[in-house]
């Protein structure tokens, strides 16, 4: 079974793929293919974001650029596989989520300072929370260290620093929304450890709201196959008990026989064929046979 990061990652890629599909079709019938993506996308505009506040969840799992998805995986992969060996899969799906929403409401609050009330741009990939997950493990374990292609062994606290510092400087540059998105994220995933640290779980709220989600799928689920499963008892045994007593119209039974079938039927309709015992089976059998 794929660990937590993978799925994660076969996530965001199943819906690239889906993105990148529908843009090929509007591209062939004369449409733009941001008309389709503006609503999955999260606008910088809280009036906007008023009518569809679902792109606060939705943006956090799409991409629509093959190098941005490509980076964001790649981290979220080796990272979360980190983040592993100190937490939860649980914390890890609960600070993705969390890292995602920080980033965005981040993301927002830029976007209302008077210098940029009059900027509209809209927001897209993983990258808040893939950020939130490499600050939350490089604060719980600094001094851990990888191996870097031509670099050799790094501690995590400095990449986490050099992360942080890019976006810092890159925040006037073209990309200014995802740079501080990315910061948010940084600052929620610092948030998470240093509070979880101290025994409180910010991821918690996220996670049991996702069990009462897939408590309620299984129930519903749950309800369906048993549903499926009475039916194709009731009509088994009603199968068995026509099979067992039907009529040949040239026979006749005794008065006896007539009352042990009544009972035997009267079981059947209470508690099914298969309750019945092999003595009741073998009389209901010489009955029908006989009737």
């Amino acid at each position: 079974m794929a660990s937590m990061p993978m799925k994660l990652v076969y996530l965001n890629i199943a819906i690239f793929l889906l993105l990148r599909i529908v843009g090929v079709i509007c591209f062939f019938i004369g449409y733009d293919p941001m008309i389709f993506l503006h609503w999955i996308e999260l606008p910088s505009s809280i009036e906007t974001l008023i009518h569809m506040p679902w792109t606060l969840l939705t943006y956090m799992v799409a991409h629509y650029d093959v190098l941005h998805i490509l980076f964001n995986m790649l981290v979220l992969y080796w990272f979360g596989t980190m983040f592993l060996d100190f937490f939860t899969p649980k914390h890890f799906v609960g600070l993705y989520i969390l890292g995602g929403l920080g980033g965005g409401i981040l993301y927002l609050l830029a976007y209302m300072l008077p210098t940029l009330t009059h900027t509209h741009t809209w927001l897209i990939g993983a990258s808040a929370s893939v950020m939130a997950i490499v600050i939350g493990i490089a604060v719980k374990a600094p001094h851990y260290k990888i191996n870097l292609l031509f670099l050799g062994p790094i501690s995590l606290k400095w990449i986490a620093i050099a992360y942080v510092i890019i976006d810092i400087l890159s925040i006037t540059g073209n990309n200014m929304g995802g740079h501080i998105a990315h910061l948010g994220g940084a600052i929620t995933g610092a948030v998470f450890t240093i509070l979880i640290n101290k025994g409180i779980d910010i991821t918690h709220p996220i996670n049991w709201a996702i069990d009462q989600l897939i408590n309620i799928y299984e129930s519903i689920e749950n309800a369906s196959l048993k549903n499926k499963i009475k039916n194709n008892k009731q009509s088994k045994n009603t199968t068995n008990a026509s099979s067992h007593c039907k009529q040949q119209s040239s026979g006749t039974i005794s008065q006896e026989d007539e009352v042990a079938l009544d009972i035997i039927l009267d079981k059947i309709k209470k508690s099914g064929y298969a309750s019945l015992t092999e003595e009741e089976k073998r009389r209901l059998f010489q009955v029908s046979k006989n009737k």
